[in-house]
């Protein structure tokens, strides 16, 4: 029988949550040497429980038919939100128990490496149970409205056998009580498979959340879809912008060269303009430039329509050498537009209100030996920077070893990470 003094012993650990250091750019948080989850779709490990009384086992829910293979879960996606961490782990190979998992911090971040926790539930990740269950999800947004945003691809991209089971989908959950509000699929018409929608962002104002505007990357089809909560239509914008840089398609990262073709990866939202519009900002992965395009072009169904878009794409500029960037967040507290750069394994950073060149764009942190592989950068509301790296070079071209940690979580205050650089 648990006695209150040691429930009380197990909640004061739960509340040493890791703490800044001005000290050091980017703080490690979390990390892992292979995923776990709180379930896997079998029978919990009573020896697991047993020995952390501090811990519930959880019912074992919706049978998952597929069986757990540790070594296939790779987290893609890091978004915090009041106390909760999301992480999503795409069904990129067989074996993963769910696609859309959170870490609760309070109750498990004083772990090094806390285990996963199915999201909104375990039962709505078994994609082969209902037809309205999740499949695989790559990354994820919270906007001024306290919703989770995220795209299901509603495809298994199994090496060799990739199946579309599921139309490709967009789905808004209110974070308040974890009730999904939305599933929008997305028509054939605008794509043919969700291979490619790997990230979302939410132009939206607090007090008028029923018109919001979801903008999405295609990296496959070098498209950007813009979605109309309001009117429950999506549309498709194309752009030379959005293809690939034949310059900069090679990289080399963690001792695996290779060549990737994809295209437009990232939207941010810059400041309210006096006229009330914001500038998106967007770039391909493979790529070292940066473009930007109003949203009030964006935001008219019949400016997709056009073959000509005159000057509303525009070239910003270049960021310079071995800056290839996955995903990139704007801090509206700063300024400043922080970027995951993958051959760099670190963090760069711009500050808007300076002319975007080479010469102002800094290096907030860099680590080949840890950070490897930024897949993923997102700041909260408090103006927190989240990064997630997680070795994808290595697990895709190469073996991970799995004797030493490869997939890790960082953060900072915004307001520290630009100091010492030209960001500042």
């Amino acid at each position: 029988m648990l006695t209150p003094e040691f429930l009380l012993l197990c909640i004061i650990a739960g509340l040493q949550l890791p703490t800044f250091a001005d000290s050091d750019p980017m703080i490690e948080v979390f990390k892992w040497k292979q995923m776990d989850f709180f379930n896997r779709g079998d029978s919990p490990d009573p020896h697991f429980y047993s020995s952390r009384p501090c811990l519930k086992a959880p019912d074992s829910g919706v049978n998952n038919n597929s069986s757990f293979i540790q070594y296939n879960n790779v987290p893609q996606g890091v978004t915090h939100f009041r106390g909760r961490l999301f992480i999503t782990t795409p069904r990129r190979q067989p074996g993963i128990p769910s696609t859309l998992n959170y870490i609760d911090l309070v109750r498990d971040g004083w772990r090094q490496s806390p285990i996963l926790r199915a999201y909104p539930n375990f039962a709505m990740n078994q994609y082969n149970v209902s037809a309205e269950n999740l499949v695989s999800v790559y990354r994820t947004s919270v906007d001024a409205c306290q919703r989770l945003w995220f795209v299901d691809t509603g495809m298994l991209e199994y090496p060799n056998n990739r199946q579309q089971i599921r139309r490709p989908s967009i789905w808004v959950i209110d974070l308040a009580t974890d009730r999904v509000l939305k599933r929008f699929e997305i028509p054939e018409s605008i794509v043919e498979i969700g291979r490619g929608l790997a990230s979302i962002t939410i132009d939206v104002k607090a007090g008028n959340c029923g018109d919001a505007y979801a903008y999405i990357p295609d990296l496959i089809n070098r498209r950007l879809h813009v979605y109309n909560l309001r009117d429950d239509r999506i549309w498709s914008f194309e752009h030379n912008f959005f293809n690939f840089d034949p310059l900069s398609d090679d990289l080399n990262i963690a001792g695996q060269k290779f060549r990737w073709d994809d295209g437009i990866f990232s939207t941010t939202l810059g400041p309210h303009q006096p006229d009330g519009s914001r500038d998106v900002f967007f770039h391909p992965m493979a790529s070292t430039n940066e473009f930007v395009v109003s949203n009030r072009v964006l935001q008219q169904e019949s400016n997709a329509a056009r073959s000509d878009h005159s000057n509303d794409f525009r070239m910003l500029g270049n960021r310079g050498s071995s800056t290839q960037s996955t995903m990139h967040e704007y801090d509206p507290a700063t300024g400043v537009i922080f970027f995951a750069e993958v051959q760099k394994s670190g963090v760069g950073c711009w500050k808007t209100s300076k002319p975007f060149s080479t010469e102002n764009h800094g290096s907030v942190y860099s680590n080949a030996r840890k950070m490897i592989y930024p897949s993923d950068l997102t700041i909260d509301e408090e103006g927190t920077i989240w990064v997630m790296s997680n070795s994808m070079p290595i697990f895709v071209y190469s073996k991970l070893d799995t004797n030493v940690y490869n997939f890790r979580i960082w953060k900072q205050r915004a307001r520290l990470a630009k100091e010492g650089t030209v960001c500042q």
